[in-house]
């Protein structure tokens, strides 16, 4: 989600390339903001390029202009349930749509807030919220959603000598050993963290 800020700055560069056929330079986007230095406003122009809502291209003129990425405005995913990160916890799902920032963003990925401190050293606290991309397969050490006997756990998947074996991030919690009786699935691989204040 875009600060009022950078929010004004992306209006003010589509509202003028609507009107006048082109992006403002600059210089307009500073004086149409009431900016008095262009430094910062290469920074804001930086910092939405990065954040994937602006990206330069090559203008009318054969200099550079400014061109909004308007599928990045509006990053929404579904928040489907929370994920437990010490014990597994059920899933559950419904219609709330959670904010992403653009950079982790994709169409098909859903969101999971975290509940417990198994992968904090994986910078994964709890009340965190999780990017998952929907897939089944994963590879040795990847972070996944797992499903076990119906209930979601986030770890890091191994395969050890007997098997399929689930780890935390966190000394205070024991690694999850799935035997062959577990009905088991990999419902997503974690693409992000981020957390909102």
């Amino acid at each position: 989600m875009l600060s009022p800020k950078k929010e004004k700055f992306v209006e003010f560069i589509k509202e003028f390339t609507s009107i006048s056929g082109r992006a403002p330079t600059f210089v307009e986007i500073m004086e149409g903001l009431n900016y008095s230095s262009l430094g910062t406003i290469n920074w804001y122009i930086v910092e939405l390029e990065k954040e994937g809502y602006i990206e330069r291209v090559k203008g009318y003129n054969g200099k550079r202009a400014l061109s909004i990425l308007e599928e990045n405005i509006d990053n929404q995913l579904p928040l489907l349930g929370v994920v437990s990160a010490g014990m597994p916890l059920e899933v559950y799902s419904h219609k709330e749509y959670i904010d992403v920032p653009p950079s982790m963003y994709k169409k098909d990925n859903y969101v999971l807030k975290v509940s417990g401190d198994s992968m904090k050293e994986d910078g994964i606290l709890d009340g965190d919220y999780v990017i998952v991309e929907k897939n089944n397969i994963a590879k040795e050490g990847d972070s996944v959603i797992a499903i076990i006997n119906g209930e979601a756990t986030l770890k890091r998947y191994y395969i050890g000598s007997n098997g399929i074996e689930l780890h935390p991030r966190n000394d205070k919690y024991g690694i999850i050993y799935v035997n062959e009786e577990d009905d088991f699935r990999i419902q997503g691989l974690l693409k992000g963290v981020f957390r909102k204040y």
